[in-house]
């Protein structure tokens, strides 16, 4: 009797080789195993010299949580979450202390920025700024992407960079699509998503706005030493390697890929009826746009007396008071998981610089290597660039910022130079598209080749550090960063 075709299954023969099956499967339970058995191989160990009992029991803790964080074995929350049980179940902080590290005011401030971001993008006001932006500098290929570029580093200045790559980046499409770009040999195709992706991760690192890694970097600090940054002091720290970056970047962008169209007339035509669709601004968006202003604005000028975080919420609570929008408006735009893995990952770099888990790794690390201030910033920003192109920002700041803390405390460095430089070369990731969200959504395009972004990563990158060394050795010092010699 024939078999009626709907009720046939369907069979999947798996052609690859055996072994990257098994190294497929086996991966996840393997990575597990080890993280497990380095934790319980340090635990155990003899005390080694100059390390406390409890140093030892957080040390522990923080090997596991390296190989969680790095392979992304477990979510980051999660990992977090870990670190956050095994504190206060080792004995390495009492469970009061460990969770009211939780309570950072860095946790809540990322919690106010994250929802402000959100409410811009729920009420259309930072798209119809972008398609403002294309439409009025935009006419010529050459000033469509500079335009484009200049545009997403501008907008990374007050919201997550993630988030405006992934606002910007249909954009982006449309425009390499009414172009008739081909994917596989158009260097202006190359350039466009090339330039939505660097314009982002430069312009995140301009203020404490355009990522979790500035906020989470003073929250440690704050925890550590009482020592913190307004945003003013933050902006300054950082504006001359954004600076050199966007002008570095752009000759990258324009000298790997030279421009092979003529006219982006039709992208001009697209652009101009995604203006007409959006209308007039509503009273909504004006307000909500009044809202953000009054909160930069008094971040800037208050942010030191009355805190980073009270200003950031008492902005969200008066969005909500004139009914602008509702909660269930903003739920899906804000990543919750995240602020768990930052109030772990504060919680966990507290307790290796109390217990000197975090100076004594200096003395077997670094020391052994670095002889002097500059040396060490030099170390430390290439580590950070490095680790940043593999792994996530926020988790790169909280596993080198206990470390650098106790660097500093050994080389008589003011800790509070360690918060930028951990943080800002943690978001000059431009070469892998596993780097950041915003090199891994410009890959998806189809535009992007790996080769197309490693060689002119690489070059940034190399910039980027020269940048990063050459203004804390010679303009830090100029605001009261004095790094020593």
């Amino acid at each position: 009797m024939a078999v009626p075709q709907a009720s046939r299954a369907e069979v999947l023969v798996d052609t690859r080789p055996l072994w990257r099956i098994l190294a497929e499967r086996t991966y996840r339970p393997t990575v597990l195993t080890a993280g497990l058995v380095l934790y319980l191989v340090v635990r155990a160990m003899p005390t080694p010299e100059g390390l406390s009992p409890a140093g030892q029991k957080a040390l522990a803790i923080f090997v596991l949580c390296l190989v969680y964080w790095v392979t992304s074995v477990l979510p980051l929350m999660v990992t977090s979450l870990l670190a956050m049980v095994l504190l206060p179940t080792t004995g390495v902080l009492p469970a009061k202390e460990t969770y009211a590290l939780f309570g950072n005011e860095a946790v809540f401030f990322i919690l106010g920025a994250f929802i402000l971001a959100a409410a811009l993008i729920k009420c259309g006001l930072s798209s119809r700024i972008a398609i403002a932006i294309l439409r009025r500098f935009g006419h010529t290929p050459r000033s469509l992407l500079l335009s484009l570029f200049l545009m997403n580093a501008f907008m990374s200045f007050f919201m997550s960079e993630h988030a405006v790559a992934a606002m910007t980046f249909p954009i982006t499409l449309e425009i390499a699509r009414v172009l008739r770009l081909p994917r596989d040999r158009s260097n202006y195709g190359r350039a466009l998503f090339l330039a939505m992706a660097w314009g982002t991760q430069i312009g995140g690192i301009a203020t404490l706005l355009g990522g979790g890694r500035a906020p989470l970097a003073i929250g440690m600090l704050r925890e550590t030493t009482g020592q913190s940054y307004s945003f003013a002091q933050w902006t300054l720290a950082a504006w001359p390697i954004v600076a050199v970056l966007l002008v570095a970047g752009w000759q990258v962008i324009v000298r790997f890929f030279p421009i092979d169209i003529e006219s982006v007339r039709d992208a001009d035509v697209v652009i101009a009826e995604k203006m007409l669709r959006m209308g007039r601004p509503s009273a909504r968006e004006k307000s909500i746009g009044l809202v953000m202003l009054a909160t930069l604005i008094a971040w800037i000028v208050g942010g030191e007396e009355f805190g980073l975080a009270n200003i950031a919420l008492a902005g969200v609570i008066v969005i909500f008071l004139l009914r602008l929008l509702t909660w269930p408006d903003l739920e899906r735009y804000v990543n919750w998981g995240v602020l768990l893995m930052y109030g772990g990952a504060i919680a966990l770099g507290s307790a290796l610089t109390r217990s000197g888990a975090s100076g004594w790794i200096a003395s077997v690390t670094v020391s052994r290597w670095a002889h002097s201030p500059l040396q060490v910033l030099a170390f430390i920003s290439a580590v950070g660039i490095l680790l940043t192109e593999a792994m996530s920002h926020s988790a790169v700041v909280a596993l080198l910022m206990p470390v650098a803390l106790g660097i500093a405390q050994q080389f008589g460095i003011d800790p509070r130079i360690m918060a930028p430089a951990v943080a800002l070369p943690a978001g000059l990731a431009f070469t892998l598209p596993v780097g950041t969200p915003g090199n891994a959504i410009a890959y998806s395009s189809g535009y992007l080749r790996l080769r197309d972004m490693l060689v002119p990563g690489f070059v940034l990158v190399a910039i980027a550090w020269l940048a990063f060394n050459l203004t804390a050795v010679y303009y830090w010092p100029l605001i009261g960063l004095g790094v020593g010699r």
